[in-house]
């Protein structure tokens, strides 16, 4: 019986982690094609406001779709055990990625964010630091071999790697338009789109630890 209950309890983890990361790779599948894609073809009807912008911009989309592409690699555990050199290889190349993401980032924030409102600026540059910190913290660890401390922190960092892809979810919702203005809501729902995931994985990574 109690192998049985073992295996019922596996079975649902099992089904509950696919589910989820199902729906990850749809929602990140969405963004990539209908959101990041178009600014490659660098024409300046797709860009808008962004145009003067629009080299920081790439590298802040082409950043962001490095580490976004890469970060299901470092958690999948049968792959790091057989091409360890790969891993290492790709958590390099997903570092760089990040870096390339938060300098363009900020860069953004400091001229076309701002220009927009300074609250906008502000929580781009949050995120930006979140990006950069947790990465930062993970890259760290890593290098002082302490290994579970540098799994933790690249499920956060890839958490919020995560955020943009949330946030573009967020704003196409029916119901986002009827909440006001962009300037009122979208400093609002870029800090909702990495805060709240973060917190909630901070649970989910102290729960059993004693």
């Amino acid at each position: 019986m109690a192998k049985n209950s073992t295996l019922e309890a596996f079975s649902f983890k099992t089904w509950f982690t696919w589910l989820g990361v199902a729906f990850m790779v749809l929602l990140a599948g969405k963004f990539i094609l209908n959101d990041a894609l178009p600014y490659f073809g660098l024409e300046e009807g797709v860009f808008g406001r962004f145009w003067v912008m629009k080299w920081p911009l790439i590298g802040h989309i082409s950043g962001g779709l490095i580490a976004l592409s890469l970060g299901p690699f470092q958690f999948w555990t049968a792959f790091r055990n057989r091409y360890l050199k790969a891993h290492r290889m790709m958590g390099m190349a997903y570092i760089s990625g990040i870096l390339v993401g938060v300098i363009s980032s900020i860069a953004l924030s400091l001229t076309t964010g701002i220009a927009i409102h300074w609250t906008w600026s502000l929580a781009l540059i949050g995120l930006a630091i979140a990006w950069f910190g947790t990465t930062g913290m993970a890259f760290r660890f890593i290098l002082l071999r302490r290994i579970s401390l540098h799994k933790e922190w690249m499920i956060r960092s890839y958490v919020v790697t995560f955020a943009f892809v949330l946030f573009r979810w967020l704003t196409s919702q029916p119901f986002y338009n009827e909440l006001g203005s962009f300037i009122e809501t979208g400093p609002t729902a870029i800090w909702l789109s990495w805060v709240v995931p973060l917190f909630i994985c901070e649970i989910v990574l102290q729960w059993n630890k004693k």
